[in-house]
């Protein structure tokens, strides 16, 4: 990303992609390790989100 790469926003959209996913399936548990990845998931995907707005 520092050296401007012409992949950085296809980077960030699957980054964002596969972790919105990730958040959707974990937040179908209870389990506290579950709970907490989807919600580092979620943190994640809209960071990209905004790096590639």
């Amino acid at each position: 990303m520092q050296r401007s790469s012409k992949f950085v926003l296809k980077i960030c959209e699957l980054c964002a992609s596969i972790c919105e996913e990730c958040a959707e399936e974990c937040k179908k548990h209870d389990h506290r390790h579950c709970i907490d990845c989807a919600k580092a998931c979620s943190y994640c995907a809209e960071a990209c989100r905004k790096m590639i707005a």
